[in-house]
């Protein structure tokens, strides 16, 4: 099955890259970056994918621009439903893409994240499938969580501490 992937980060595709070619599926990668705070932080987490494609020859698909300003317009007032909002973002995004691409699926590496909200993902995946006409491809990759970060770490790759949205970073440093 041709699959395009969004990505978050390098770490985070790691083992959802590995486990998707190991079941025969051909993939690709989207890198959504309108949400990534500060702008600063969306280009280190490029680069890192960038140099990590390089290696294990996967092709990705780099988003153009920097909306920040978008997601924060549909975040605000709305703070407490913003990974929904999120999720939703970029979940439509690689599904428009795909269907673009005739890709026969899409999927999110969010999904190996033991800090995302996998049934909202879910749901919203599916959701955006249906309404676009690509299906969404539910894996639950957190079972390979320790391997990813153990080679991430051997490959020297830049770790991010947090999702990437201004009110994930506030909520790292910030502890009222």
């Amino acid at each position: 099955m041709k699959i395009l992937l969004h990505i978050c980060c390098a770490p985070c595709a790691i083992y959802p890259v590995d486990h998707l070619r190991a079941d025969g599926n051909e993939v690709m990668g989207f890198f959504y970056r309108h949400n990534i705070h500060p702008y600063t932080e969306c280009l280190k987490r490029q680069q890192t994918l960038e140099a990590y494609a390089r290696q294990i020859g996967l092709r990705v698909i780099y988003q153009q621009g920097y909306d920040l300003e978008g997601f924060i317009q549909r975040a605000v007032f709305r703070e407490s439903d913003r990974c929904r909002i999120c999720y939703h973002d970029r979940l439509r995004a690689t599904a428009l893409l795909a269907r673009r691409g005739r890709f026969e699926a899409f999927s999110s590496t969010l999904l190996y994240s033991k800090f995302q909200k996998h049934a909202l993902i879910r749901s919203i995946g599916d959701a955006v499938g249906r309404e676009i006409g690509v299906p969404f491809h539910y894996a639950d990759f957190r079972t390979g969580w320790k391997e990813g970060i153990h080679r991430s770490r051997q490959l020297g790759m830049y770790r991010q501490q947090y999702c990437g949205c201004i009110y994930s970073e506030k909520e790292r440093f910030y502890k009222p």
